[in-house]
């Protein structure tokens, strides 16, 4: 049997695990891969690396576990960037599952890497429902719709909230968000109504439907799916997950783009020899 005949006739199961290497590979042993910052990671990235010490930012964490691959590396990166500029972090949660999520990137960055002090540095409120209803409430009082912390302890006994009243007092916007209630939301009200500046991260997907917000100024700064939070960790210079999933999404890709070309090779040659 020639060489064209054994690619043929290819087992299946060996392209499997060809596939299967090319994803595990980059993840157990880094590649280092190349990445180009476009500019709306830049520009969220210059919004937050321009705030003073000792500013106010609000994560919202708008996403579930479903989603989490994509987005929760965005919320680890911008955690690292915001507590390396000794901002304070204030974060709510508009889904259910997401105060949990908050808590679990805390625990990573603010407790195990930059030992930060709770309810001083960063506080979690947690999960309230209603939408774009709390969203409207927080431009007026923060403590009318989260009396107390994710923990329930009264927000006045917290230092870190002793000056932050509502939006006002906040000085960027960042929604971590895979679907409804998410970014519109807080562009229509805290960007539209309460003039704040809106940064947003999103699944791959949905991305493309914030690009027009993009262009009229509504939001200061995009991260599209887990290419966006690989340019972040890029910019941060804290490679992790997202960057060694680029790595094995591109080296996948290429066996995949491999297949094929061997796939058409061989019927081209296929068809050529039965024609003779």
């Amino acid at each position: 049997m020639n060489l064209f005949d054994k690619l043929k006739h290819i087992d299946r199961r060996i392209i499997f695990v060809l596939i299967a290497l090319s994803v595990l590979i980059p993840i157990l042993i880094p590649i280092r891969l190349k990445i180009h910052v476009s500019q709306p990671v830049q520009s969220l990235y210059d919004e937050v690396d321009r705030l003073p010490p000792g500013s106010n930012i609000l994560m919202a964490f708008d996403y579930g576990p479903s989603t989490m691959p994509e987005v929760h590396p965005m919320a680890l990166a911008l955690l690292r960037h915001a507590f390396s500029k000794d901002l304070k972090v204030i974060a709510v949660a508009l889904w259910p599952e997401g105060a949990s999520l908050a808590q679990d990137v805390f625990g990573v960055v603010a407790e195990d890497e930059f030992h930060k002090a709770y309810g001083v540095d960063y506080v979690n409120l947690g999960f309230k429902a209603g939408g774009i209803v709390v969203i409207q409430a927080l431009g007026t009082s923060i403590s009318a719709i989260f009396p107390t912390d994710h923990t329930g302890t009264p927000l006045e006994t917290l230092p870190i909230m002793e000056k932050v009243a509502n939006l006002d007092d906040i000085g960027l916007i960042v929604d971590l968000s895979a679907g409804d209630p998410g970014i519109r939301h807080w562009v229509m009200i805290a960007q539209a109504r309460y003039q704040k500046k809106v940064g947003g991260g999103c699944t791959a997907v949905s991305a493309p439907a914030f690009y027009p917000y993009l262009q009229t100024g509504q939001l200061v700064g995009l991260l599209g799916g887990l290419v966006g939070a690989a340019e972040y960790e890029t910019l941060v210079k804290h490679p992790d997950s997202a960057t060694a999933g680029m790595s094995s999404q591109a080296l996948s890709h290429a066996v995949i783009i491999l297949f094929i070309l061997i796939g058409n090779i061989t019927y081209f040659i296929e068809r050529r020899r039965a024609k003779k």
